[in-house]
This record gives C-alpha cells, sequence and structure tokens, in this order.
C-alpha cells in the first residue's frame, strides 16, 4: 500500500473560554499523517495531545485553522456529518475501556453495529468475528465483570475494529494494564498496523508504549516540541 496523506492539520489553534480567562490548548498546529503510519503523541499534562485526539476523532473543532481528513475539510462538515464520519471511518480505544456494564462482550461489541442500522444477525456474527481477532473466544456472554482488565481491553478494542476502521485513535490504551498486559495489547494494536495497513494515532506516556510506533511527536504547552521517526532518532 502507498503512503497517501490522510489527514492534515493547517494553523489548528483550540481556545476554550473567553476574555481573561480564556484558554489556549493548541497555538497553530501543523500536521500530517499519511495512510498506515502509526503515530504516538506524547507530552506533559496540559501539552494538548489529548485536544489533538479529541479533533481528530470529530469530537472536537479548531477554534481556527483547518482540519483535512482525505481532502475533506472536516470543520466545515455538520455535527451529523461529522457523526457519521466517526462512526464508518474511525475507531476508538479509551484507556478506562468504556464498555458498558451490564452488557455482554458480545453485545458492547456489537453496539457500533446498531448505529449503522445492521440487523441483529449480522452484528453477532461481526462481533463474534471481532472477539475472536483478539483471542476473545468463548467469552462471548462474559460481562466486564467477570473479565480481567486485559481482557476488558481487547473487548473494547474488538468494538473499534468490528467496523473495520481505516484509523485508530488510541487514547492511553494501556494506562489501566500491568506490564505484561500492556505488551500483549501492544502487540494487538502493531499487528492490525502492519498486517492491516490501519493508521495508528495513540497517546502515551510511557516510551516503551511509544517505541511501538514508527513516528513520535511530542506536545509542549499546545505547540509541537518535536517530531520524529524511530530511524531518526537512531
Amino acid at each position: 500500500m502507498s503512503a497517501r496523506e490522510f489527514i492534515r492539520l493547517t494553523a489548528v489553534t483550540k481556545v476554550y473560554g473567553q476574555g481573561q480567562s480564556a484558554f489556549r490548548a493548541l497555538k497553530g498546529i501543523d500536521l500530517s499523517i499519511t495512510q498506515g503510519e502509526f503515530v504516538a503523541v506524547m507530552g506533559p499534562s496540559g501539552s494538548g495531545k489529548s485536544t489533538i485526539m479529541n479533533i481528530l476523532g470529530c469530537l472536537d473543532t479548531p477554534t481556527t485553522g483547518s482540519y483535512a481528513f482525505q481532502d475533506v475539510a472536516v470543520e466545515k462538515l455538520h455535527r451529523n456529518e461529522r457523526a457519521l464520519l466517526r462512526r464508518h471511518v474511525l475507531g476508538f480505544i479509551f484507556q478506562g475501556f468504556n464498555l458498558l456494564a451490564r452488557t455482554t462482550a458480545l453485545e458492547n461489541v456489537e453496539l457500533p453495529l446498531v448505529y449503522r442500522g445492521l440487523p441483529a444477525k449480522e452484528r453477532q456474527e461481526a462481533a463474534r468475528i471481532a472477539l475472536q481477532q483478539v483471542g476473545l473466544e468463548g467469552w462471548e456472554r462474559h460481562t466486564p465483570a467477570e473479565l480481567s482488565g486485559g481482557q476488558q481491553q481487547r473487548v473494547a478494542i474488538a468494538r473499534a475494529m468490528v467496523t473495520t476502521p481505516m484509523v485508530l485513535l488510541a487514547d492511553e490504551p494501556t494506562g489501566n494494564l500491568d506490564t505484561r498486559t500492556s505488551q500483549e495489547i501492544m502487540d494487538l494494536i502493531a499487528s492490525f498496523n502492519q498486517e492491516r495497513g490501519i493508521t495508528v494515532v495513540m497517546v502515551t506516556h510511557e516510551p516503551e508504549i511509544a517505541a511501538y510506533a514508527q513516528r513520535i511527536i511530542r506536545f509542549v504547552d499546545g505547540r509541537v516540541d518535536s517530531d520524529f521517526r524511530h530511524s531518526e532518532a537512531s
């Protein structure tokens, strides 16, 4: 698969509040990501990394500047159009898993397909396949309380992948996991990038987790402080 620019941020700013209480979370970000890249976003608390992820995930819009996704100006889309982009193109993995507590693993994975309006039989089959792909065959009927932290994160990954997204956005995906389980989860995410060509953008504060990425972008005080590939750092 040839590298092709997927995402471009041009002079993106984000300001919360007004007047003297205004907080400039992003201060003019220029950034491009090509198809199939695995990018880690790092930086201290308040650096802007979560804000940039919210913008990339169409959960928020820039105050000024442009966010182009495959040459489409995302900031100009209506709310419903951005929702369609999230539903059909983006997959999300969160640190806190964000699973429905009283719902089985299978039903949790089905949820994005419910929003797409797929028939129940088709949803269930797709969810079963997604759970098999993350190593959870036989755990379909278990609720989150009956699963370990690593298993819960695997369910969350299956839920993100069941829609076959073009871009996977992962926010501290190993933040609540032990070292061994973190490695297993990162091996899984890396395999989706390497074997399926899925573009991955991941926020992490752990250098050993960022090392899975091909490229590391560090944010400081709302700006890009550094942007390098591992080959450049060696």
